[in-house]
């Protein structure tokens, strides 16, 4: 049961940083507010537990390295552009497909335990709830064209969610292999920010004003984003994953569209 209270308090966390990368984006690019916020998760991880990971095969970098291109970097940099492109709504209502793609990922590694008449009933209402509850908080003009979103959002919006199928299952696979859960943690956000930054310097290489930074406002959004829903939660994810397995824990995914509608009321 704990474990299940950790995957609720991650989401509960996740379901917040859209309203406060909302707030950042008024003086940060999206690519700067990644970096920024992960670089802090970084350093957080390293002063919490400063000793280095030792490769149990040479390997096995490979599943940090990935896991650090998909949930740190991909993710979020498809999340981000995706809602350039279409609504808020429809990016929640796309990425909560998250949930099927890992069962699927999970079925074709030889792990068919969740695909069952159970899930996808659970996902088909799921998916139903979110669409009704996210047609029911756009405007009159956003309902008329709630099935006419931006084609290329949709796909970037779904390629995330895909992206993030997988990250939870490099997760599992890392966990499997009995690594520490915050020294992994630590290892993959060194090239999630890796990725992050190439990208930052090739798309956006001009860094914010220091006057945005010091901006009190804008000092606790990065620290809550850093520390809280970067260092802290992407730890939790990974003690959720590793004893409730990738697909259980991504169901709680359905729960974030409806805790940021509250946090954007709030």
């Amino acid at each position: 049961m704990k474990y299940h209270l950790v995957a609720l308090f991650t989401i509960f966390v996740w379901g917040f940083t859209f309203v406060s990368t909302k707030v950042l984006l008024a003086d940060i690019s999206p690519l700067w507010i990644l970096l920024l916020r992960f670089v802090l998760g970084l350093g957080i991880l390293c002063v919490m537990r400063p000793h280095v990971l030792r490769l149990k095969e040479r390997t096995d970098e490979v599943l940090f390295a990935a896991a650090g291109a998909t949930g740190i970097a991909a993710y979020y940099l498809l999340e981000n552009v995706a809602l350039v492109f279409t609504t808020a709504t429809a990016v929640g209502v796309i990425v909560a497909a998250s949930p099927l793609f890992t069962a699927l990922i999970s079925a074709a590694l030889g792990d068919r335990s969740s695909i069952n008449a159970h899930f996808f009933c659970g996902f088909a209402l799921a998916m139903a709830g979110l669409i009704v509850v996210g047609a029911g908080t756009m405007g009159e003009g956003d309902i008329v064209n709630f099935t006419s979103f931006d084609l290329f959002g949709d796909m970037l919006a779904l390629t995330a969610a895909l992206v993030w199928a997988v990250y939870s299952t490099l997760v599992a696979r890392i966990a499997q292999k009995g690594y520490e859960t915050i020294v992994a943690t630590k290892r993959t956000f060194v090239w999630g920010v890796a990725f992050i930054l190439i990208t930052t310097l090739i798309f956006d290489p001009h860094a914010p004003q220091p006057s945005a930074l010091l901006d009190g406002q804008n000092m606790l959004n990065l620290l809550f984003l850093g520390a809280v829903a970067s260092a802290a939660c992407f730890v939790t994810w990974g003690v959720a994953v590793k004893h409730l397995g990738a697909t259980t824990t991504t169901t709680y995914i359905y729960l974030v569209p409806a805790i940021t509608a509250t946090a954007s009321i709030l």
